[in-house]
């Protein structure tokens, strides 16, 4: 299932998301810091949702409190509920 989401607060503008039972298939951000967004995606991409959220909820940038991988925790979040 293909899903899309908005950033607050972070340089990046917007997610796309593609996952498949629970395990994330593909997931492009727009915007940001290209080396540490292309990172996160390749990170997760083959992960559960799970997986990702434990490991980026909460890294915060700069004293913004939060991300771009908070964001993408907090956008995996509201897919599982």
């Amino acid at each position: 299932m293909k899903y899309t989401y908005t950033p607050k607060g972070v340089c990046s503008q917007k997610f796309e998301l593609d996952v498949e039972n629970n395990i994330i298939k593909k997931l492009v951000i727009t915007g940001g810091c290209p080396g540490n967004t292309m990172a996160v995606c390749k990170l997760v991409e083959g992960q559960t949702l799970d997986w990702a959220i434990q490991r980026l909820k909460g890294i915060d940038c700069r004293g913004r409190g939060t991300s771009c991988a908070d964001q993408v925790a907090q956008f995996f979040e509201s897919i599982k509920k």
